[in-house]
């Protein structure tokens, strides 16, 4: 479990005014914080600790903030994940929703906005580790285990993100109900950080490939027309 008051946070960003602005006043709010300003020292931070959160600017001086998020969510499962930028354009917020962030905020920001969007995605991690699906459960042929972030049972292990792992517990801890999208938008996401209901349907695919025997016919994650999802089993 998160506690917010000793999380570990990694700070990824290569403006100096910028970076030190922020670990000032993460450390004012008694975060522990690592601060790199690339993605080759962002993996060294990395390997000494893992973080609870990963605040990661996506444009890096040795490559795209994405690929490090993609070797995060490779070694460290558990640790949740904001993008900064300095665009807005809807294709990356996408994108960066898609590889499991908790947000994305776009500079200019407020510190005081960037401090309660830091708190927000700290304390979704945290209540993702109690309730319903805790720790090991079966879905079709997969074994979940949510406290690992880990799929098995279906060849090579698989990770999931943390925004998968929150979808999933939802449908999970409404098993037999069918569920909107719009639902799973409000409560997974909330309206800071609302994404399109496409996000929802890629994942419900990506869900389909590792619990179900014929994904293209699904029998364990069934599609409502017009409405959402249901989790059968």
């Amino acid at each position: 479990m998160v506690d917010l008051q000793k999380a570990h946070i990694l700070l990824v960003e290569d403006e100096k005014n910028v970076g030190s602005t922020l670990v000032e006043r993460l450390q004012k709010e008694g975060f522990e914080v690592s601060w790199a300003t690339s993605q080759e020292e962002a993996k060294a931070r990395l390997i000494e600790k893992k973080p609870d959160l990963s605040v990661v600017d996506i444009g890096l001086p040795d490559g795209s903030g994405f690929q490090l998020a993609s070797f995060i969510r490779e070694t460290n499962p558990n640790t949740a994940l904001i993008f900064l930028t300095a665009h807005g354009d809807p294709e990356d917020r996408i994108r960066g929703l898609e590889l499991g962030a908790e947000d994305y905020i776009v500079k200019p920001f407020h510190l005081k906005e960037f401090m309660l969007r830091v708190q927000n995605a700290l304390r979704r991690a945290r209540a993702l580790h109690g309730g319903v699906g805790s720790g090991e459960v079966k879905i079709g042929k997969a074994e979940i285990n949510f406290q690992k972030f880990e799929v098995s049972g279906v060849g090579k292990k698989h990770f999931l993100t943390h925004k998968e792992c929150s979808v999933l517990k939802y449908l999970l801890e409404r098993r037999g109900r069918v569920v909107s999208r719009d639902e799973i938008l409000n409560e997974v996401w909330g309206e800071e950080e609302f994404p399109s209901s496409r996000t929802i349907d890629n994942f419900i695919v990506r869900f389909r490939r590792l619990v179900e025997i014929d994904p293209e016919n699904p029998e364990i994650i069934r599609s409502v027309r017009g409405v959402g999802y249901q989790l059968y089993e």
